[in-house]
């Protein structure tokens, strides 16, 4: 019986949709092993080639291929290693024809791609959330990042197509989708009309009508359109969660980042959303110790913290990536990196458990994905003892919280 090929998954919500299209597009290669890499840190990339050289050693017979940002951007390092039978590109590893070529490296030029297509999957793992791309690449050239170069420009889905995907998942059993992308907040730039991300996801919405949820994965703060906030405002089906691409909290950061807002600007953002949907979780992106950062500029981002409201925080330490602007400034010592990495979680704990503690006794809308855990409607986890089958979106008393993790016992 053939089983299609093993895919281990590195990084982000699109290279998780990706890998099911893949599993997909190599169902044949029953012997062999996909490492989809990521490729936003240097320490991303190590664990891609640590993972890769430990798999050799305990399936010495299987193929391996290499494939994502990673590859995409140094397929030669990937191609040298004695571990890596073949390297596919990023547009390459979505067509079921790179599976079937034996070239050792099979990879384009990216910045030549102007379309992506919409894949149409039957599901995911578990039956409760699932991801679906809405947009692919970026216009963008932040100094600290290599991801354009290997995603390419922004290119998008036409709006049909997203339809067509979320209405065979939903009649899959899945209740709630997450649009996701790499820029998702430029969607549509590209495709006739120009329809806004905020315009499709209220085509959507309406063509769709028993879709219970429907989440944003990260956006760009600069780019929320009038139809995204007033979805914001008026649509229960848009969860009350956002993640935002900050980065910084400081002015010259910003501008040595190339960012496109102020400090100023994403607090007003978040002020704005927060009078259009008071309950709202808010998360982040924050990088810590990028070049030039003195403790007085990382105090800003620190700060930001509280004066945003951010419940759920992302933070990297930043990380130079050769070829960048930023990989040519005065680069901040690893060690302090690291130590304001620290502080900012820290931080982020304390925001998030405040958050948590403020929703006992409240009632929640929880999605259950997997034996009594799920997630409510502000993307908080929470667990029940009480027996609700996955998938099923179901009321919950909320009544206590151990760690991060929330307690809940059926609503009466």
């Amino acid at each position: 019986m053939k089983t299609g090929p093993e895919i281990v998954t590195f990084g982000c919500r699109l290279n998780a949709f990706e890998s099911v299209v893949m599993r997909e597009k190599a169902a044949g290669l029953d012997r062999a092993i996909i490492f989809n890499t990521c490729a936003v840190t240097k320490e991303a990339e190590r664990q891609a080639r640590q993972a890769i050289r430990r798999t050799r050693r305990e399936n010495p017979h299987k193929q391996i291929i290499v494939t994502g940002c990673a590859a995409q951007i140094n397929a030669d390092a990937f191609a040298s290693m004695p571990e890596v039978d073949r390297v596919i590109g990023n547009e390459e590893k979505m067509s079921a024809t790179a599976y079937q070529s034996t070239a050792p490296i099979l990879v384009g030029d990216i910045m030549s791609v102007r379309e992506t297509a919409g894949h149409l999957i039957e599901g995911f793992e578990g039956r409760a959330r699932a991801f679906v791309q809405v947009q692919q690449g970026c216009d963008h050239r932040c100094t600290f990042c290599i991801i354009p170069f290997g995603r390419g420009n922004s290119r998008s889905v036409p709006i049909g197509e997203i339809v067509s995907q979320v209405r065979a998942l939903v009649e899959n059993g899945y209740s709630e989708i997450v649009l996701t992308g790499v820029d998702i907040t430029s969607y549509g730039s590209d495709l006739p009309g120009h329809p806004s991300l905020g315009q499709m996801a209220r085509r959507l919405l309406a063509q769709i009508p028993e879709l219970p949820r429907l989440r944003i994965s990260s956006i760009d703060c600069i780019e929320i359109d009038p139809d995204l906030m007033r979805l914001i405002e008026n649509e229960p089906r848009l969860m009350p969660h956002l993640h935002l691409s900050l980065q910084a909290g400081d002015d010259m950061i910003l501008k040595r980042m190339k960012r496109r807002h102020s400090r100023d600007d994403a607090i007003a953002l978040c002020e704005r959303i927060r009078s259009c949907r008071p309950d709202i979780a808010l998360g982040a992106d924050l990088i810590a110790g990028f070049p030039t950062e003195t403790e007085e500029m990382f105090q800003r981002s620190l700060d930001l913290i509280d004066e945003c409201g951010l419940v759920w925080l992302h933070v990297f330490p930043y990380s130079a990536r050769p070829g960048t602007p930023a990989a040519r400034m005065p680069q901040i010592d690893g060690s302090v990196r690291r130590e304001r990495a620290g502080r900012l979680r820290q931080a982020g704990e304390q925001s998030a458990a405040r958050f948590l503690d403020n929703r006992i006794g409240t009632d929640a809308i929880v999605l259950i994905e997997s034996n009594g855990g799920g997630r409510t409607e502000h993307y908080a986890p929470i667990r029940t003892e009480e027996t609700v089958p996955d998938g099923q979106i179901t009321t919950l008393r909320v009544t206590g919280r151990i760690g991060n993790i929330l307690t809940g016992r059926l609503a009466a």
